[in-house]
């Protein structure tokens, strides 16, 4: 194997964070910011670049880092190698409430795709880069934009993504549709584009959006109940809008604004 062959335990249920155990001289990669905690003899070190191979020279170092500048990330990534004499532990932890998703690369043919902010860390050795879609209509209406990420080795590598997942195997010719901000992955074989729902009624009142994404057999992919965007949508429609207290859950609550002084 060229990556990095690691040990893990997944803790919590919501709010998970994964535990990486690192033998003497192994590393894993991640995003700025994943870090939950880690042991002492934990070294950690800023690289530039995809988080690849060290061998790629530097013409390869600066193509992986330009990639990951086109998905929106920054130009270096954190390595935890461990120093120390026996095994080591580093966690990652999710960023909102959702699931991690372990996927062995070299089970997945060497090459997933995801949504550009699914990453969380992978064994050294996978190389995190960026995927054209094939088809402009997947780039310009699929909710996460023309370019996704690419995770390709034969490593380890955690996703997150938001809500309950589900992992769908599709048979050859099995369609899905599925909304476009609830797919978070797929395998190199599954062909993805995007479709127009077709009823003009049901594209402005159905409140399902315009496009969905289609998936085709054979392959793998990840679907979340809850992206991220959906959540945070919901929570700046209930934000009240003066700074105070909207009184949810009470009938009285516009009443007790009114007579506290809030509505003048």
């Amino acid at each position: 194997m060229n990556a990095h062959e690691i040990d893990f335990k997944l803790h919590g249920d919501d709010m998970q964070f994964v535990e990486i155990e690192l033998d003497p001289g192994e590393s894993a990669i991640a995003e700025a910011g994943g870090m939950m905690y880690m042991d002492k003899e934990i070294e950690m070190e800023t690289i530039f670049g995809d988080g690849g191979s060290s061998s790629k020279g530097l013409l390869g170092k600066l193509m992986g880092a330009g990639k990951r500048v086109l998905t929106g990330e920054s130009l270096f990534m954190t390595v935890f190698t461990n120093n120390g004499r026996g095994k080591k532990q580093v966690s990652f932890a999710a960023p909102y409430p959702g699931k991690i998703i372990p996927i062995d690369l070299s089970e997945m043919g060497g090459k997933v795709i995801c949504q550009k902010d699914a990453f969380l860390c992978a064994a050294k050795g996978v190389s995190i880069g960026i995927d054209f879609q094939r088809k402009l209509g997947a780039g310009f209406f699929g909710g996460e934009g023309f370019i996704m990420q690419k995770l390709e080795g034969d490593g380890l590598a955690f996703l997150h993504a938001g809500g309950s997942i589900i992992r769908r195997d599709l048979q050859p010719g099995e369609k899905l549709m599925i909304d476009t901000g609830c797919l978070v992955a797929l395998t190199k074989e599954v062909d993805y584009s995007i479709e127009y729902v077709g009823k003009v009624k049901t594209a402005f009142f159905g409140g399902e959006g315009l496009f969905f994404a289609t998936v085709s057999g054979p392959g793998s992919v990840w679907i979340q109940s809850l992206p991220f965007s959906r959540l945070a949508d919901r929570i700046f429609a209930s934000a009240p809008s003066n700074g105070g207290s909207r009184g949810e859950g009470s009938i009285l609550g516009g009443l007790g604004d009114f007579l506290n002084g809030d509505n003048r």
